[in-house]
């Protein structure tokens, strides 16, 4: 089979493997849709995210869906010939963490596309049954990878406490920011705002559903905004703190982006407002919810794709962003 690998900084290129094949509680999946997250670009970028450093050449790409070709022994949740959107961390199911239901926890989970393991720029993988959700031919190929997103958005949401009439503030109009937007909406929030500096993708925010502000124009301060909820997605320490001074009492904070090792809080204001302040990190039990806000048309996924590329064009599928400002989502198709 054809594997994209990343040999080093700025450097892809496509190699000839073995197709592996599925051992017990397993299943081979022939990858169909693969988004192309930020950190793939970070790795491609710069070697190394934090702690986890690409030290021998790795496969990049964890939002994938695909296909099931082959079961290995005692699989029978699964069914060859079935489109699924593939879960990719792979937790121990036995840790503190993982007993608890908090396996996004997990000390030892193998995550696609974080050192030392692989991911899924590649024509076929194996992973876990446990862990590939069978999606209905209402979710599209792509929307099956991008199913790993919005986990991130639905998480968020649970974290946040979402609930019928909140007012949320998403800062950022990433991929990110208008899947927690959207879900948001699903959760039955009212007033969503979504701020960022980028016109085209404030537009593809107001086009799903949210006010869009663009916070170049006018600072969200001077804005009139007063959420009950900010979910932090674009990672940057200003664009954070300005949203936190926005918060209503009592209100809750959810930080999902990551751009900087540090935040300086404006602790008199998270004091005397009683601000709930926490952190989100991957996400735990919600691919049927992903699956099934999708497959009823509430969240829209194939909106956020603007352009697809084959294995021989990963290279400009990762750097895509930086050449034109309208990206959002590329997505690798590793079947072209």
């Amino acid at each position: 089979m054809r594997v994209s690998v990343l040999r080093g900084v700025g450097d892809v290129a496509l190699e000839e493997r073995p197709v592996p094949e599925p051992g017990p509680g397993e299943v081979l999946v022939r990858i169909g849709s693969v988004g192309v997250c930020g950190s793939d670009v970070h790795y491609y970028d710069h070697g190394r995210i934090g702690p986890y450093v690409v030290d021998k050449p790795l496969v990049l790409g964890h939002e994938a869906g695909g296909e099931v070709v082959a079961l290995g022994p005692d699989v029978d949740s699964l069914a060859v010939g079935q489109r699924v959107s593939l879960e990719p961390g792979v937790p121990c199911r036995s840790c503190e963490q993982c007993l608890a239901g908090r396996y996004n926890l997990c000390p030892y989970v193998e995550f696609f596309a974080t050192p030392p393991y692989d991911g899924a720029f590649s024509e076929y993988v194996v992973h876990p049954a446990a862990f590939v959700h069978a999606v209905p031919d209402t979710v599209s190929d792509d929307a099956a990878g991008l199913l790993e997103p919005l986990s991130v958005g639905v998480w968020a949401c649970r974290r946040a406490e979402v609930a019928p009439g909140s007012r949320v503030l998403v800062t950022g109009a990433g991929p990110i920011g208008l899947v927690c937007a959207q879900a948001a909406l699903a959760y039955g929030a009212t007033d969503v705002v979504v701020t960022d500096v980028n016109a085209p993708r404030l537009a593809l925010a107001e086009g799903l559903g949210v006010t869009a502000l663009d916070v170049s124009r006018t600072p969200v301060g001077e804005a009139g905004v007063e959420p009950d909820v900010l979910i932090e997605c674009s990672g940057h320490p200003g664009a954070t703190v300005d949203a936190i001074r926005t918060v209503a009492r009592a209100g809750r904070v959810v930080l999902v982006g990551m751009g900087s090792d540090e935040l300086v809080l404006p602790l008199p204001y998270v004091q005397d407002h009683e601000l709930h302040l926490t952190g989100a990190f991957r996400y735990a039990n919600t691919w049927p919810t992903a699956i099934a806000l999708v497959a009823s048309g509430r969240v829209d996924l194939d909106q956020l794709v603007t352009g697809h590329y084959g294995l021989d064009e990963v290279q400009q599928a990762l750097t895509e962003a930086r050449r034109d400002h309208e990206t959002v989502k590329p997505v690798v198709l590793p079947a072209q």
